[in-house]
């Protein structure tokens, strides 16, 4: 019987949408106001899935303080009051959009997360706008 668990979190960034082989006309009209050249910011809120059989001695499908303390130290460290275009190395060549920080956020989780168990990533941007990941 496989069991979902969750750990939610929360960090603060900033970021600029834009495409480098794009004009500033061109990156304006497809980005809009997150094009802005000073950047911009968001209040993330990370809900991170772990999908799992119930071990049957702990009870626990993953040791939820075991969870927090992989959350802290390999996301929240490497994005909380950063500018994601300038602060962080997984952005050097890559877009910030959501999608882009969902999907290095599961990469980064996957490989600190036991395989055999399931993992999505749910990041929010806005309360209206969030990206839902898998892998």
């Amino acid at each position: 019987m496989s069991v979902t668990v969750c750990r939610k979190a929360h960090f603060n960034a900033a970021h600029r949408l834009c495409n480098p082989a794009w004009d500033d006309n061109r990156n304006k009209k497809t980005f809009g106001v997150c094009s802005n050249p000073n950047y911009h910011g968001h209040n993330y809120d990370l809900i991170v899935k772990v999908s799992g059989d119930v071990d049957p001695e702990t009870g626990f499908v993953i040791d939820m303080n075991v969870l927090k303390k992989i959350i802290e130290e390999n996301i929240i460290k490497r994005y909380d009051h950063k500018n994601l275009n300038l602060d962080v190395d997984d952005f050097k060549s890559k877009n910030p959009t959501a999608e882009n920080i969902a999907i290095a956020i599961w990469n980064i989780l996957r490989a600190k997360i036991d395989s055999k168990l399931g993992l999505k990533i749910v990041l929010y941007e806005t309360e209206r706008n969030f990206i839902e990941y898998g892998g």
